[in-house]
């Protein structure tokens, strides 16, 4: 059973993240856990009642940043990356005066993003030493 929806339980989201950008993927500790934790809207994905997935949201006037989107490894390929996304939009579009969705999309994972309806808006750029391109999509 999946359930996704806004969370407060930000050790479940951190540990999700931990394991996916920290340990899999080189980031250091220092960008990934960068202080904005109580500032963000953080979505958890649960799967048969475990943390599974996440993303955090930002906003910053009209925009949603949506970003920290991971899965964990024994999950990935099951459309979790795409509820929790999905989850994301929901909450950006009941969010009154919200009209954009924005990421910064690892550079592979840019067709994901693109069948979720986001465009490319700008050059790509590192972060963590990771190739990103910015997203966006009009709500």
């Amino acid at each position: 059973m999946i359930e996704v929806r806004p969370s407060h339980d930000i050790e479940a989201c951190l540990a999700i993240r931990r394991a996916v950008f920290i340990e899999e993927q080189g980031v250091s500790e220092e960008v990934e856990m960068d202080g904005l934790e109580n500032e963000a809207i953080h979505v958890l994905l649960l799967r048969d009642g475990r943390p599974a997935a996440c993303a955090r949201i930002m906003m910053n006037g009209a925009t949603g940043k949506i970003g920290r989107v991971a899965v964990l490894r024994d999950h990935r390929r099951k459309g979790l990356g795409k509820a929790v996304m999905e989850e994301c939009v929901r909450v950006l579009r009941a969010t009154p005066g919200v009209t954009e969705a924005r990421l910064g999309a690892q550079t592979y994972v840019i067709p994901f993003y693109e069948a979720l309806g986001y465009k490319v808006d700008g050059p790509e750029y590192i972060e963590a030493g990771i190739p990103h391109r910015p997203m966006v999509m009009a709500l």
